[in-house]
Protein backbone atom coordinates (compact mmCIF):
# COMPACT_ATOMS: atom_id res chain seq x y z
CA UNK A 1 0.00 0.00 0.00
CA UNK A 2 2.80 2.37 0.96
CA UNK A 3 4.74 1.56 -2.23
CA UNK A 4 1.70 2.26 -4.44
CA UNK A 5 1.17 5.62 -2.76
CA UNK A 6 4.77 6.64 -3.32
CA UNK A 7 4.49 5.69 -7.00
CA UNK A 8 1.25 7.64 -7.56
CA UNK A 9 2.23 10.73 -5.53
CA UNK A 10 4.69 12.15 -8.15
CA UNK A 11 2.11 11.59 -10.88
CA UNK A 12 -0.61 13.44 -8.92
CA UNK A 13 1.80 16.29 -8.14
CA UNK A 14 2.78 16.49 -11.81
CA UNK A 15 -0.88 16.70 -12.88
CA UNK A 16 -1.57 19.44 -10.30
CA UNK A 17 1.44 21.46 -11.46
CA UNK A 18 0.38 21.07 -15.10
CA UNK A 19 -3.12 22.29 -14.25
CA UNK A 20 -1.94 25.39 -12.38
CA UNK A 21 0.84 26.30 -14.84
CA UNK A 22 -0.80 25.52 -18.20
CA UNK A 23 -4.52 24.85 -18.18
CA UNK A 24 -5.76 27.47 -15.70
CA UNK A 25 -3.90 30.47 -17.23
CA UNK A 26 -5.06 29.42 -20.71
CA UNK A 27 -8.71 29.35 -19.59
CA UNK A 28 -8.28 32.76 -17.95
CA UNK A 29 -6.80 34.23 -21.16
CA UNK A 30 -9.62 32.68 -23.19
CA UNK A 31 -12.26 34.28 -20.93
CA UNK A 32 -10.59 37.71 -21.31
CA UNK A 33 -10.48 37.39 -25.10
CA UNK A 34 -14.13 36.33 -25.28
CA UNK A 35 -15.12 39.29 -23.07
CA UNK A 36 -13.16 41.64 -25.34
CA UNK A 37 -14.86 40.22 -28.44
CA UNK A 38 -18.32 40.50 -26.85
CA UNK A 39 -17.60 44.12 -25.86
CA UNK A 40 -16.75 45.30 -29.37
CA UNK A 41 -18.95 48.16 -30.52
CA UNK A 42 -19.35 50.46 -33.51
CA UNK A 43 -16.45 52.88 -33.83
CA UNK A 44 -13.78 50.63 -32.30
CA UNK A 45 -10.55 50.23 -34.25
CA UNK A 46 -9.42 46.60 -34.37
CA UNK A 47 -6.74 44.32 -35.75
CA UNK A 48 -7.80 40.93 -37.08
CA UNK A 49 -5.86 37.69 -36.65
CA UNK A 50 -4.78 38.12 -40.28
CA UNK A 51 -3.28 41.54 -39.56
CA UNK A 52 -5.98 43.68 -41.19
CA UNK A 53 -6.57 46.98 -39.38
CA UNK A 54 -10.03 48.52 -39.59
CA UNK A 55 -12.86 50.37 -37.91
CA UNK A 56 -16.12 48.69 -36.89
CA UNK A 57 -19.05 50.03 -38.91
CA UNK A 58 -21.75 47.51 -38.02
CA UNK A 59 -22.10 44.67 -35.52
CA UNK A 60 -24.16 41.53 -35.90
CA UNK A 61 -24.68 38.45 -33.73
CA UNK A 62 -21.62 36.49 -34.89
CA UNK A 63 -20.00 38.86 -37.37
CA UNK A 64 -18.76 42.43 -37.78
CA UNK A 65 -18.58 44.78 -40.74
CA UNK A 66 -15.30 46.68 -40.79
CA UNK A 67 -14.13 49.62 -42.88
CA UNK A 68 -10.57 49.44 -44.15
CA UNK A 69 -8.17 51.77 -45.96
CA UNK A 70 -8.40 55.12 -47.68
CA UNK A 71 -11.00 53.81 -50.12
CA UNK A 72 -13.20 52.93 -47.13
CA UNK A 73 -13.77 49.38 -48.33
CA UNK A 74 -16.24 47.51 -46.12
CA UNK A 75 -16.27 43.80 -45.56
CA UNK A 76 -17.65 41.32 -43.08
CA UNK A 77 -15.55 39.27 -40.68
CA UNK A 78 -16.44 36.84 -37.92
CA UNK A 79 -16.14 37.96 -34.29
CA UNK A 80 -13.62 35.22 -33.52
CA UNK A 81 -11.26 36.75 -36.13
CA UNK A 82 -10.61 39.84 -33.97
CA UNK A 83 -7.14 39.75 -32.47
CA UNK A 84 -7.25 42.94 -30.41
CA UNK A 85 -8.98 46.29 -30.03
CA UNK A 86 -6.53 49.09 -30.80
CA UNK A 87 -8.73 52.06 -29.93
CA UNK A 88 -12.16 51.92 -28.32
CA UNK A 89 -14.89 54.27 -29.46
CA UNK A 90 -15.80 57.24 -27.30
CA UNK A 91 -19.53 56.44 -27.19
CA UNK A 92 -21.20 54.31 -24.53
CA UNK A 93 -22.20 50.84 -25.69
CA UNK A 94 -25.97 51.27 -25.21
CA UNK A 95 -26.09 54.48 -27.24
CA UNK A 96 -23.98 52.96 -30.00
CA UNK A 97 -26.38 50.00 -30.34
CA UNK A 98 -29.36 52.35 -30.66
CA UNK A 99 -27.63 54.35 -33.39
CA UNK A 100 -26.70 51.18 -35.28
CA UNK A 101 -30.30 49.97 -35.16
CA UNK A 102 -31.53 53.35 -36.46
CA UNK A 103 -29.00 53.24 -39.30
CA UNK A 104 -29.99 49.67 -40.19
CA UNK A 105 -33.67 50.62 -40.33
CA UNK A 106 -33.11 53.63 -42.60
CA UNK A 107 -30.46 52.01 -44.76
CA UNK A 108 -31.68 50.38 -47.97
CA UNK A 109 -29.75 47.37 -49.16
CA UNK A 110 -28.61 47.83 -52.75
CA UNK A 111 -27.24 44.88 -54.68
CA UNK A 112 -23.56 45.32 -55.34
CA UNK A 113 -22.70 45.47 -59.00
CA UNK A 114 -19.20 45.55 -60.43
CA UNK A 115 -18.17 48.85 -61.98
CA UNK A 116 -17.60 48.78 -65.71
CA UNK A 117 -14.61 50.36 -67.32
CA UNK A 118 -15.32 53.19 -69.73
CA UNK A 119 -14.15 52.73 -73.29
CA UNK A 120 -11.66 55.26 -74.56
CA UNK A 121 -13.01 57.62 -77.21
CA UNK A 122 -11.90 56.72 -80.77
CA UNK A 123 -10.06 60.06 -81.13
CA UNK A 124 -8.07 59.31 -77.99
CA UNK A 125 -7.16 55.85 -79.24
CA UNK A 126 -5.85 57.28 -82.53
CA UNK A 127 -3.68 59.85 -80.76
CA UNK A 128 -2.30 57.20 -78.42
CA UNK A 129 -1.44 54.97 -81.39
CA UNK A 130 0.13 57.91 -83.27
CA UNK A 131 2.28 58.80 -80.27
CA UNK A 132 3.41 55.18 -79.98
CA UNK A 133 4.43 55.03 -83.65
CA UNK A 134 6.29 58.35 -83.35
CA UNK A 135 8.25 57.00 -80.39
CA UNK A 136 9.14 53.86 -82.35
CA UNK A 137 10.25 56.03 -85.30
CA UNK A 138 12.43 58.16 -83.03
CA UNK A 139 14.14 55.14 -81.53
CA UNK A 140 14.82 53.71 -85.01
CA UNK A 141 16.36 57.03 -86.14
CA UNK A 142 18.62 57.18 -83.08
CA UNK A 143 19.67 53.57 -83.68
CA UNK A 144 20.57 54.37 -87.32
CA UNK A 145 22.54 57.45 -86.21
CA UNK A 146 24.61 55.39 -83.78
CA UNK A 147 25.30 52.76 -86.46
CA UNK A 148 26.56 55.43 -88.91
CA UNK A 149 29.08 56.74 -86.36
Amino acid sequence: MNGTLTMLLPLVILLAVMYFLLIRPQKKREKEINAMRRGIQVGDEIITIGGICGKIVKTKEESLVIQVGADKVKFEIMRWAVSKVVEESKRPAAKAKEEVEEIEETEEVKPAKPKRMKKAAPAQEETIEAEATEEVGETEESAEATEEK
